[in-house]
C-alpha cells in the first residue's frame, strides 16, 4: 500500500529539524498495527471511527489517537465510543496472547474503546456481586493478567479511553523502576465491568491516576499492590470489592476521590505495616461495608475525609492495624462512626474528628486495641448506645474531647481508660429509667479520670466492681450524688471533685465503705 501520510517538521532537543509523520487509519493503513509498524518515534497515528478486531503493540514515542474532538458521548468521549479495539475474546488456544493494547515507553493512547480481551463472564460477575466478593480468590487480586490496556515495565500516557467487558483488569501498570520523573499518566478513562480491577497499579509501577471513572468491576475500581502512585479526583462506584483498594506494601497518596455504592469498603487498606498510604479529602458514602476499612496490620494516615451513610462503620479497623485517623467527618453510618474490631495488638490515634449521628457508638474500641482519642467532637443521636465504648481487654486514652449524647453513658468502660480534660455533656437529664452516666465503669475495669466537665447526667461517674481514680472533675445537673463508686475492686481515690448544685440534699461523692482516699471533694452553688 502506498503511503499518503502527512509529514510535519519538529525541532528536536539538538536543534535539528526532523520529519514527523501523521498516519491515518484506514486511509494509509488498513489496521492500527500496520500503521504502528510503519511509524517511527515521534509519529502520530489518527484512527477513524470503526471496529478494529486486533490487539496492538505500540512503539516508543508513538501517539495513537482517535479522530474527532472532545465532545461527550454516552459514557466517555464520543470519539472514544465510536473507535473500538476488540480483542477477539478468548484465544482458540486458551492462552491469551497479549493485552488489548501494549504500551511502549513514552507512547500515548488517546480516545479508544478497548473491549473483549479475554473472557468477560457475566454469570460469575453476578454471583460474586451478590456475595460482595466474599469468595473471590485473593491471589488473583493485584495480578497483571492480560489487561485491556497494559504498561509492563514502561511509562506512557493512557487518556480518554473506555475500557470495558474484558477478562482481567481494564488498565494495568506493572514493574517500572524508572527515574523519579518518569511515570505513567492514566487520566480521564472510563473502566467498567472488567473481570479484574478497573485500574490496577502493581510491582513498583509509577503513576498518576487522575480523573478516571471506574464502576462495576470484579475487584476494586482502582487497585494497588506494592505500588505508590498519586490517585486523585477519580470516581469509583458499584465495584464488587472496594472503590479503591490498597495492599501489599502500597503507599499511594489517595486524594479528592469519590467512592460510593461499592459492595465492600469505599476505600480498603490491608496487608502489613509497609502498607501506609495517605488517604485524604475523599468522599466515601453509601458503601456496602465501611466507608474506609483498615485491615491486616496496615498503617495508613486517614485525614480530612468524609465518611457518610455507609452500611457498617464510617471508618473501621481490625487485625492489628495501626492507623492515624485525623480531621475526618464521620456521620450517619449504620454501625459505629469509628470502630476498632477485636484483635491481638492494634494501635491507633484518633484526633480532631467530627463524629455524629451514627447508628451505634461514635467510637468503639474492642479487645486488643490501644487507642488515643484526642480533641474530637463526638455525639450520638437519640437512643441507648454510649458515645464512646472501651471494651474488656482494650485500653484508651481519652483527652480533650467534646462528648454529647442522650444514651446510657458518655463513655462506657469495660477495659482500661484514662479520661482527662473532656467536656462530657448529656442532652437531657433522665431522673429515672435506664442508666445515664457521664462515665460508666463496669466490673473489672480500670479507670483514671481527671479534669473533666460533666453536665446533665444522672451521675457524672458510676463505677461498680472496678478500680477507680477520680480527681478534679466538675459535675453539674445530676440526680442525688455526682460521683458513685460501688464495691471497688481496689481502694478508690476520689478527691478534689466538685458538684455544682443548689440542693442541700445532693451529695458530691458516695464510695462504699469510704475505702481508699476520699477527700477534698466539695459542693458549689451554681453561678448566677
Amino acid at each position: 500500500m502506498k503511503s499518503n501520510h502527512i509529514s510535519v517538521l519538529i525541532l528536536t532537543l539538538t536543534g535539528v529539524c526532523v520529519e514527523a509523520a501523521i498516519f491515518n487509519v484506514p486511509g494509509d493503513h488498513r489496521t492500527i498495527q500496520g500503521a504502528i509498524d510503519a511509524a517511527a518515534p515521534g509519529d502520530e497515528i489518527i484512527v477513524s471511527g470503526g471496529l478494529y478486531r486486533e490487539r496492538i503493540r505500540l512503539k516508543p514515542r508513538i501517539r495513537l489517537r482517535s479522530a474527532g474532538d472532545d465532545r461527550k458521548g454516552t459514557v466517555g468521549l464520543a470519539r472514544a465510543e465510536r473507535t473500538v479495539i476488540d480483542g477477539g475474546g478468548i484465544s482458540p488456544t486458551g492462552k491469551e496472547p497479549a493485552p488489548g493494547v501494549s504500551i511502549a515507553q513514552d507512547s500515548i493512547i488517546d480516545g479508544f474503546t478497548v473491549r473483549n480481551v479475554g473472557r468477560y463472564d457475566d454469570a460469575r460477575w453476578k454471583k460474586h456481586h451478590v456475595a460482595r466478593g466474599a469468595n473471590q480468590l485473593h491471589e488473583h487480586i493485584g495480578g497483571f493478567g492480560v489487561p485491556g490496556i497494559g504498561a509492563d515495565g514502561v511509562s506512557g500516557r493512557i487518556i480518554n479511553n473506555v475500557v470495558h467487558h474484558n477478562g482481567h483488569t481494564g488498565i494495568a501498570l506493572r514493574g517500572s523502576y524508572l527515574k523519579e520523573e518518569q511515570y505513567s499518566l492514566v487520566e480521564n478513562n472510563i473502566c467498567y465491568r472488567n473481570m479484574g480491577g478497573g485500574i490496577g497499579i502493581m510491582a513498583h509501577a509509577r503513576g498518576r491516576i487522575l480523573g478516571n471513572t471506574c464502576f462495576e468491576n470484579f475487584y476494586a475500581g482502582i487497585g494497588h499492590s506494592n505500588a505508590s502512585p498519586l490517585v486523585q479526583g477519580n470516581e469509583c462506584s458499584g465495584n464488587i470489592r472496594a472503590g479503591i483498594g490498597i495492599s501489599e506494601g502500597a503507599s499511594p497518596t489517595v486524594q479528592g476521590n469519590k467512592c460510593h455504592h461499592n459492595r465492600r469498603a469505599g476505600i480498603g487498606i490491608r496487608t502489613g505495616e509497609a502498607t501506609k498510604p495517605i488517604v485524604e479529602d475523599n468522599d466515601c458514602y453509601e458503601n456496602g461495608m465501611a466507608g474506609i476499612g483498615i485491615d491486616e496490620g496496615a498503617a495508613p494516615v486517614i485525614r480530612a475525609n468524609r465518611c457518610l451513610r455507609n452500611e457498617m462503620a464510617g471508618i473501621g479497623a481490625r487485625h492489628d492495624a495501626k492507623p492515624i485517623i485525623e480531621g475526618n467527618e464521620v456521620r450517619e453510618n449504620k454501625l459505629a462512626g469509628i470502630g476498632f474490631e477485636a484483635c491481638d495488638a492494634g494501635i491507633a490515634v484518633v484526633r480532631d474528628n467530627a463524629v455524629s449521628a451514627n447508628g451505634m457508638v461514635a467510637i468503639g474500641v474492642q479487645s486488643g486495641w490501644k487507642v488515643r482519642i484526642i480533641n474530637n467532637t463526638l455525639s450520638c443521636p437519640d437512643g441507648m448506645p454510649p458515645v464512646i465504648m472501651v471494651f474488656k481487654n482494650a485500653k484508651a486514652i481519652i483527652t480533650g474531647n467534646t462528648v454529647a449524647g442522650p444514651g446510657v453513658a458518655g463513655i462506657r468502660v469495660a477495659g482500661a481508660a484514662e479520661i482527662r480534660n473532656n467536656i462530657i455533656h448529656g442532652r437531657k437529664l433522665w431522673p429515672n429509667g435506664p442508666p445515664q452516666f457521664g462515665v460508666w465503669a463496669l466490673p473489672g475495669s480500670c479507670l483514671q479520670m481527671s479534669g473533666n466537665s460533666f453536665k446533665r447526667w444522672r451521675h457524672a461517674l458510676y463505677a461498680s466492681g472496678s478500680t477507680v481514680t477520680a480527681t478534679d472533675n466538675t459535675a453539674e445537673t445530676f440526680v442525688g450524688v455526682a460521683y458513685v463508686v460501688e464495691q471497688p475492686s481496689a481502694p478508690a481515690t476520689v478527691s478534689g471533685n466538685v458538684a455544682i448544685t443548689s440542693s442541700p440534699k445532693d451529695r458530691v461523692v458516695k464510695v462504699d465503705n469510704e475505702q481508699g482516699m476520699v477527700s477534698n471533694n466539695r459542693m458549689e452553688l451554681p453561678a448566677k
